[in-house]
């Protein structure tokens, strides 16, 4: 971690663009200000970590699998001791993803071809996708200013719909991984990190999940 360099936005400049607590579906209001922005700098990620005077950005992506029956599902997994943010150990994550480096810089024309190569870094390091993908949107950002972990990151929702569910973890210290009905995913939010549960919330009454 010492020497990853991260994509971060000064908090006070997203607190101007219209500060939220939770999940918020405004896309338009935060993305293109928050990438296209001069503030937008790589920092060291050691110090950044700790320092809630800027936001991480995080591609946070959530995988669909809509059945026969026209059920949808969502692909979960449990955080091992050997993932990254010790902070989320043992808890259950609907969401994939993580930073921003500079290396993603590499051949990018702007800081929006930069967020675009690193969610693609971070989908293929974090998982296998052995089936189609159907469509994929944003539809929303986290903020949690009332989690150390969350003081510290900016979260951008992206929902994947696959044509079968066929998702599988890369890292080995994955546990229970697999499909759920939301319905079933809604009555474990306890167990989830906090990101998860905003976004099953929000999502779930926003109809955001609806075929």
């Amino acid at each position: 971690m010492s020497n990853e360099r991260v994509l971060v936005v000064p908090t006070s400049y997203f607190h101007q663009l219209g500060y939220f607590q939770g999940f918020s579906a405004e896309t338009g209001r935060y993305i293109p200000q928050i990438l296209d922005a001069s503030v937008v700098s790589f920092r060291p990620r050691s110090e950044v970590e700790q320092d809630p005077g800027f936001k991480q950005l995080i591609p946070y992506m959530i995988f669909r699998w809509t059945d026969v029956d026209g059920k949808p599902h969502i692909f979960r997994y449990t955080r091992g001791k050997g993932m990254g943010e010790g902070r989320l150990h043992l808890k259950h994550s609907i969401g994939v993803g993580g930073h921003l480096s500079e290396t993603d810089c590499e051949g990018a024309k702007d800081n929006s071809e930069v967020y675009q190569a690193g969610m693609l870094r971070e989908r293929s390091e974090e998982v296998r996708i052995e089936t189609e993908i159907l469509r994929e949107s944003v539809v929303g950002l986290i903020n949690d200013d009332e989690t150390e972990v969350g003081k510290v990151h900016l979260g951008v929702v992206h929902l994947i719909d696959v044509a079968e569910p066929k998702v599988y973890p890369n890292e080995t210290d994955v546990l229970e991984t697999g499909f759920l009905p939301i319905s079933e995913l809604m009555k474990d939010l306890e167990r989830c990190e906090t990101w998860s549960a905003l976004a099953l919330v929000s999502i779930a009454k926003d109809s955001l999940l609806q075929v």
